[in-house]
């Protein structure tokens, strides 16, 4: 079992600090490079640049809690709840297996 985890590739869990603009204040965020990648992944594919998805998701969890705390950790979770997601053994529906499904 180590074996999985401990083959990794080390730049994956290289840590690398960020300077980003959260609601007009400067900040840094310092994750791991298989997060940041991750975050890129999910920002694309939500047509956003990193820094408008960050800021997006700032704004909302402030929205909802009232307060953001840990950030950093706050990403990490999202990150881990995108791949949870993507990975899920659920079946892709086509245009064709719609219709192979209705005759």
């Amino acid at each position: 079992m180590c074996h999985l985890f401990a083959h990794q590739p080390q730049r994956d869990y290289e840590s690398q600090t960020r300077s980003l603009r959260i609601g007009g204040h400067s900040t840094s965020i310092r994750l791991e490079l298989s997060f940041w990648d991750t975050l890129e992944e999910i920002a694309a594919k939500e047509g956003m640049s990193l820094a408008k998805f960050v800021t997006t998701l700032y704004a909302e969890v402030l929205d909802h809690h009232g307060e953001v705390k840990n950030f950093a950790s706050l990403l990490r979770c999202s990150c881990l709840i995108y791949r949870a997601k993507a990975n899920a053994a659920l079946p892709e529906f086509t245009a064709a297996a719609i219709m192979d499904a209705a005759e």
